[in-house]
């Protein structure tokens, strides 16, 4: 994965890794830092987030901004824009450009948003409720921040259907997150029936949408047709459902036996577990479900579910012409489709 990044942020121009940095080197977000320095030594999920901009860039934070990039470079200028090649750099428009921005920023926000705890079900163990206060309200604030600088650059695109895409998206964001920490909350959430049609709808809009609705948005930035738009449209879907299944899947398809990792009873191979076995012998197995996920057919059937999204994507891919950016965009989808 990390090659396949490397390789793809080369033929965009420059390392999405500091696609952000104009935000976050801003005097505002330099004091909401210092103020997030005081949560150090305590439990706050926060920290764990602001730690992944530095440690896991790399793999998992840029991605959404990079396969923009990487989108509008396979597409090219369309034959409405070409008075305005000028405009391009290493064959990416500059609106492009800030669109991505714009995609990793709302991302980033979201992500800093989900580090907001619930007081209510804190532990003694968690350590002082003034310090998690504290954390719930620079999470609030700065993630806020990132938001709302993202929805500037919005509007400074001066494109309204982009605009309406990217809000889209947002309120998609919204709902998704919003389903998933109200099922989570439930003492009785081990009980909620959910089926594989119902969870890929969850996981468009907390997870697809945002790409999804980008990359068809970027097309649009450069005038292509609906049809084009469509097909971006449907790449960034149907990778980014592959990229979340690959996720879901690693617990069960570790090599190593002894490797223990967390799991969500909520991702595909439990709930495609689930429905294999039934829903009675579902329940008895919540114990060691690990174990009989790894030996039953929801592990294969989540592999064949996340394949069969990569090749939706690949098929999208085939509208654009050849070109090193559309290779670049088939080796990401490659690289969440592999498995041991």
């Amino acid at each position: 994965w990390s090659q396949v990044v490397s390789e793809a942020e080369k033929i965009v121009g420059y390392p999405t890794s500091f696609m952000s940095l104009r935000c976050l080197l801003s005097d505002e977000l330099s004091n909401i830092a210092m103020q997030v320095r005081k949560l150090v030594g305590t439990k706050h999920p926060l920290l764990d987030t602001a730690r992944g901009f530095v440690y896991d860039s790399r793999n998992n934070l840029q991605m959404r901004g990079l396969v923009v990039l990487l989108i509008s470079k396979a597409a090219g200028p369309s034959t409405a824009e070409l008075s305005f090649q000028h405009d391009m750099v290493s064959g990416i428009y500059s609106s492009q450009r800030s669109l991505a921005e714009i995609t990793e920023l709302i991302h980033t926000a979201f992500l800093v948003h989900r580090g907001i705890v619930n007081i209510g079900e804190l532990k003694s163990c968690d350590g002082p409720l003034k310090d998690m206060q504290f954390g719930n309200k620079m999470a609030v604030l700065s993630g806020d921040f990132l938001l709302a600088n993202a929805c500037t650059s919005l509007a400074q695109l001066q494109n309204t259907k982009v605009v309406e895409l990217i809000s889209s998206a947002i309120g998609d964001l919204v709902q998704g997150i919003y389903y998933e920490n109200s099922k989570s909350s439930e003492e009785n959430c081990l009980t909620d029936d959910i089926g594989i049609s119902r969870w890929k709808e969850q996981v468009f809009l907390s997870h697809s949408a945002l790409l999804a609705k980008s990359c068809q948005a970027a097309m649009e930035l450069a005038k292509h047709s609906a049809e084009i738009q469509d097909m971006a449209f449907q790449y960034g879907k149907h990778m980014s459902m592959s990229h979340k299944l690959h996720s879901d899947l690693q617990p069960f398809v570790k090599e190593s036996s002894s490797d223990t990792m967390a799991f969500s009873l909520n991702s595909a191979p439990a709930i495609l577990h689930q429905e294999f076995l039934g829903r009675e012998a579902w329940l008895k197995q919540i114990r060691e479900l690990q174990e009989a996920i790894k030996a039953g057919k929801g592990v294969t059937s989540a592999i064949d579910l996340c394949r069969c999204h990569g090749n939706r994507a690949l098929a999208a891919l085939e509208r654009f012409p050849p070109s090193e950016a559309r290779d670049a965009l088939a080796n990401i989808v490659y690289a969440v489709t592999r498995f041991p």
